[in-house]
């Protein structure tokens, strides 16, 4: 394997490099020795693609352990002659086609049974570390307008944008708390944006000949190769895949067994954790605090990983072994930072940034993008009713996720009733019966003082105790009074903000 960071590579790779903005490319191995891997995992693999497929040709299993058919063919030879798997006749391009043998058939079950992964071989962890390195997120250093890209069709003040701006660029990972309903997970995915657009990562891992699944449709979206050189392509290991920079979102299910390598003792394969799947990407800690785990538990796990950059996982052997952890961690709360972790910690995440309601501006952009969005008129007189009506008059707060939440209920009341989406008062008075649910009715506010019209934007450390640790559910640290009206409809979509799908 060769990075175009640690090692010499010939002027055309260099040029290709050039053209696709890549640091790093895992070029096609050529020999056993740069593929890092030992003859008999090749031969395991091979024979239990065959038990699992009957027969196959030369070339088409070579495609399914991901290795270049000039590397396997002579394995193939080499099994061939040893009675381990036999011709069943030609194929294309001067190949065969391949079974196993009763021998070859015996020998396939007893690889099932040491380890059942089948698929694409794997890639030795020093190769793995060497591309983290190369395409370190620590390494990137996103700009104004890089943000400003990545927070395309958001509503966010400067003073919002300006803070997230350094935090991003020192990689020590950030807090982003406020209130439910105002987007914060959504600022949080699309931050990743900022970084370079893709990296390479292996599909598996082998450490001490172990398989370690790394590659997870769930968070990698693969892209595909374009080319774009004048020169002869050189092909990349296709052990690699190459995705988007990974943002791993983890929320109320995150245990600590969550950032361990879980290992299938049946089949004896084992899985990275959501840490290694976020390497050169974002690693989002949703609705942090309300996770099974304790939180100073959480934390307390990760305070040498922040501060080194590096993380010390457990194999099935009982063997540690050291890996990259090199992600902007970002953690999302409807709780005070300062009610969740130490201080020690909080040092550690130096950046703790509030997300606040947005302004009544910012509330009618919100509609007039939401109404584009829903192919609806926009109504402005409409949107001052809600307002003084539904809101203020209700002394309930504004909310990023309301423009498109509740247009999304008009746009469901029309169509059972065959009417046309419009922005009506009638309508806003049907959806808010069921989008706006009071889970107290203590009144907050004598009946004839007014509600204000805007709340001051205030820090954490300038705002009343009494109007911190609000949790998305209402609920509030022990010693803080409940909140006197909290809306259930914020809090359903608390993982979304308003306009961004």
């Amino acid at each position: 394997m060769m990075s175009a960071m640690d090692e010499p590579i010939p002027t055309g790779s260099l040029l290709d490099s050039l053209l696709s903005e890549e640091i790093f490319r895992p070029q096609e191995p050529q020999t056993l020795e740069e593929a890092g891997l030992p003859p008999t995992v090749v031969e395991g693999l091979l024979c239990k693609q065959l038990l699992a497929c009957g027969m196959s040709s030369g070339r088409g299993l070579a495609q399914a352990i991901c290795l270049p058919f000039g590397l396997v063919d002579p394995i193939l030879q080499n099994l061939r002659t040893r009675q381990i798997i036999v011709h069943t006749g030609s194929a294309h391009l001067n190949d065969y086609t391949y079974a196993l043998t009763d021998a070859g058939r015996q020998r396939a079950q007893t690889e099932m049974e040491i380890c059942g992964y089948v698929g694409a071989a794997p890639v030795p962890l020093d190769d793995y570390i060497v591309s983290v390195d190369a395409q370190s997120i620590r390494a990137e250093s996103p700009r104004q307008e890089d943000l400003l890209r990545a927070f395309e069709g958001l509503t966010l003040n400067d003073d919002t944008v300006s803070a997230i701006g350094p935090a991003v660029n020192s990689g020590a990972g950030l807090f982003l708390y406020g209130e439910p309903g105002n987007g914060k997970t959504t600022l949080a995915r699309r931050i990743t944006g900022c970084f370079g657009q893709h990296i390479w990562i292996p599909r598996t891992l082998i450490v001490d000949g172990q398989f370690i699944k790394l590659f997870d449709a769930t968070y990698h979206r693969e892209l595909q190769e374009e080319r774009h050189t004048l020169l002869k392509d050189q092909d990349h290991d296709p052990r690699w895949v190459k995705i988007r920079r990974p943002t791993v979102v983890v929320g109320g299910e995150l245990t600590m067994e969550s950032l361990e390598i879980r290992h299938d003792p049946h089949h004896n394969v084992s899985e990275a954790p959501v840490q290694l799947k976020s390497n050169c990407g974002c690693l989002l800690i949703d609705d942090f605090g309300r996770q099974r785990v304790d939180p100073d538990e959480l934390l307390n796990r990760w305070i040498v990983p922040l501060e080194s950059g590096h993380d010390f996982l457990t194999l099935a052997t009982g063997k540690k072994i050291q890996v990259p952890f090199d992600q902007l961690i970002i953690f999302s709360t409807n709780l005070d930072p300062v009610t969740l972790a130490d201080d020690a910690f909080l040092r550690r995440i130096p950046y703790k940034i509030e997300i606040g309601d947005p302004s009544e501006e910012e509330y009618r952009q919100l509609f007039q993008m939401a109404a584009e969005m829903f192919d609806c008129p926009y109504e402005d007189d409409a949107v001052t009713y809600l307002l003084q009506t539904h809101l203020y008059g209700k002394n309930r707060p504004l909310r990023r996720c309301h423009a498109r939440d509740i247009l999304s209920q008009i746009r469901n009341y029309c169509a059972y009733h065959d009417l046309p989406l419009e922005m009506k008062p009638e309508y806003f008075d049907h959806v808010v019966k069921s989008y706006f649910t009071a889970l107290s009715s203590s009144p907050s506010k004598t009946p004839d003082t007014p509600a204000p019209r805007h709340a001051p934007n205030v820090t954490s450390e300038q705002r009343p105790s009494s109007q911190l640790d609000q949790g998305a559910s209402g609920a509030r640290a022990p010693s803080v009074a409940p909140a006197p009206v909290q809306e259930a409809g914020c809090e359903a979509f608390d993982r979304t903000m308003a306009m961004d799908r």
